[in-house]
């Protein structure tokens, strides 16, 4: 079905590479315009001028330190100017770090990773909502993963920093439909995807071996593509998915079925 989100003006964060391009194209070829904000400015602005050498005149880049709460004030800003409004935010940006286990996690990676796995997200919302409240019906895809539902023995603040973004996500749709918005709010549980998060255990194993191993933990064999989370967000973005809020779609490979 050609032009999903036509007429959607969608902000997404850690959009130069990897999921956030990916969703940021996907919405583009189905009609929406897209701001695409990054601490990379230079991949973001390389990333849009891809778009709009397919969709002329569909993709801005702004230059955006999730962490920065004036920085988010000022992006919002420009890309409602420049998309003639805001309609969805995919709360995209985020890390992962080497950290061991509990004892040997340091406090200020701790913080490091929930700063930009989940104050970005707040900040996101926080900021977003009013935008998105004025060109209704709107949408907040937030990007958990599945390690956010499953734990494990040696990722404490990335566990940790995803769950908050599941259970954050339940909270900004809750209150959007307790202030009568027609403002929704989902995220999504992605498992081992190919993008360049995995590059540490390629580096360490090699890219067939590294791929193969992840790929073993999950039933379907095989690690995920972008284009497997881009398709999950374009239907969380678009008014198919009008009556789905406060929700999660798991994009594990049925990881989370064991």
């Amino acid at each position: 079905m050609a032009g999903r989100v036509s007429g959607k003006k969608v902000f997404i964060t850690g959009a130069a590479q990897g999921l956030g391009a990916a969703m940021a194209k996907a919405m583009a070829a189905e009609g929406a315009k897209v701001a695409l904000a990054d601490k990379n400015f230079a991949g973001a602005e390389k990333t849009s001028a891809e778009i709009n050498a397919a969709n002329p005149g569909s993709a801005f880049a702004f230059e955006l330190d999730v962490t920065n709460e004036e920085q988010w004030v000022v992006a919002l800003e420009a890309a409602n100017k420049a998309m003639g409004g805001i309609s969805g935010l995919v709360n995209n940006a985020g890390i992962s770090a080497r950290e061991g286990g509990i004892e040997e996690l340091s406090l200020e990676t701790f913080r490091r990773v929930m700063s930009v796995n989940v104050d970005s997200v707040f900040l996101g919302a926080k900021h977003a909502i009013k935008y998105l409240a004025k060109n209704q019906p709107g949408a907040i895809v937030n990007i958990s993963s599945i390690a956010g539902l499953i734990a494990n023995h040696n990722s404490p603040a990335y566990n940790a920093s995803k769950a908050a973004v599941w259970l954050l996500s339940k909270n900004i749709g809750l209150y959007c439909a307790k202030k009568g918005l027609d403002v929704r709010s989902n995220s999504i549980h992605p498992t081992f995807i190919d993008t360049p998060i995995l590059d540490p255990i390629r580096n360490m194993f090699g890219k067939e071996e590294a791929e193969a191993k992840l790929g073993r933990q999950i039933p379907l064999g095989r690690i995920g593509q972008p284009s497997d989370v881009a398709n999950a967000a374009l239907y969380l973005i678009s008014d198919e998915s009008r009556f789905l809020t406060g929700a999660e779609i798991k994009v594990d490979g049925g990881i989370s079925a064991m």
